[in-house]
């Protein structure tokens, strides 16, 4: 029996045990799955979702042309023990079985607490939600162009009233658990202002990325070193109405080339809660390249759904316009449970 055949099976063995309990009685309500599974000291969580994408025109290979995909297919264990010690691990099923996240931490106080291992660098505003919270399908495009999804380091993070901070060194070679001797540093600092029944969330992130050879986000361009990124965003929210606007550069120079590049993001959201279950959204999402001359513009038409407890549907409306290319068109639709 191969490594990745038990994975998933200890994973199933794991879940199977924790139900065992409730499912000893006549029913099992989701009230009593939450009390079960979901204490202080053990939380489960499990995201499924089933994507389709429909590009409008037959010959382009538009949001990956005309196909059904799964979307993240995950399950997550974490936990805060008595002793202020925390953890979490989540496994990502949806190619083969593999750690996305796997962290240990100590909460001194709510000023203060550290958590260390595999986990997502404090980097974009959007991408701090896990995917089955997100406002739409895809993060905004910046967040592939300019980070790893997740990092091998060690963050400091707190909160003080109002303001909060998130101080990060990491490996800046994502999960690929390599090391060059040099160090992804990042930093960021926000603020909240509550104002009756609406908030806003105001944050700005800063981080040197001194790795050498290494991709920039997906964008196959290796950096030389010493890579600077910065940005800033807001946050909206209120019992009708929400959105967020979130800018993101770095610039650096191409590693074997010998010139600078600067990528460029730009996201604003905006998005009106229609009924309790139910939100339409809108987002403009621009992305830039300085050394390639190439730019383009993302708009973003979407639908939230929420029929009942643990599902909800995603439709969204996407149109790429491009500067000095075809523009493109397309459609995305997420199926999914989460609990």
């Amino acid at each position: 029996m191969t490594k990745n055949t038990i994975t998933p099976i200890l994973a199933a063995l794991l879940m199977a045990l924790l139900l065992a309990q409730p499912l000893k009685g006549q029913d099992v309500s989701s009230d009593d799955l939450e009390e079960r599974l979901k204490t202080e000291r053990l939380q489960v969580g499990l995201l499924l979702q089933s994507i389709a994408n429909f590009s409008f025109d037959s010959d382009d290979n538009f949001l990956g042309g005309r196909n059904f995909d799964l979307g993240a297919t995950r399950l997550d264990f974490r936990g805060q023990l008595e002793s202020n010690f925390t953890y979490r691990l989540q496994l990502e099923y949806r190619n083969s079985p593999a750690v996305i996240d796997a962290q240990v931490g100590y909460i001194f106080s709510d000023q203060f607490r550290i958590v260390t291992g595999l986990f997502k660098p404090f980097l974009s505003r959007d991408l701090d939600p896990g995917p089955g919270n997100t406002d739409f399908i895809s993060r905004a495009r910046q967040v592939g162009a300019m980070m790893n999804t997740r990092e091998i380091g060690v963050t400091a993070l707190g909160n003080s009233g109002d303001l909060n901070y998130r101080l990060g060194v990491y490996n800046g070679t994502g999960r690929s658990r390599v090391n060059d001797g040099r160090f992804l540093y990042t930093a960021r600092v926000g603020y909240t202002v509550e104002q009756n029944s609406s908030s806003w969330d105001f944050g700005g992130n800063f981080a040197l990325d001194q790795t050498e050879g290494f991709n920039v986000g997906n964008t196959g361009i290796a950096s030389a070193g010493d890579r600077l990124l910065y940005g800033a965003f807001v946050e909206y929210d209120s019992d009708s109405f929400f959105g967020t606007a979130e800018f993101l550069e770095t610039t650096f120079e191409v590693a074997g080339v010998g010139e600078d590049e600067t990528i460029t993001g730009f996201y604003a959201t905006v998005g009106n809660k229609i009924t309790e279950r139910s939100e339409l959204l809108v987002r403009w999402d621009r992305l830039g390249f300085d050394l390639q001359d190439e730019a383009s513009n993302r708009i973003i038409l979407g639908w939230n759904h929420y029929p009942v407890r643990y599902i909800q549907f995603q439709v969204n409306l996407i149109a790429d316009i491009f500067e000095d290319e075809s523009d493109q068109y397309g459609a995305a639709f997420n199926f999914q449970f989460q609990f």
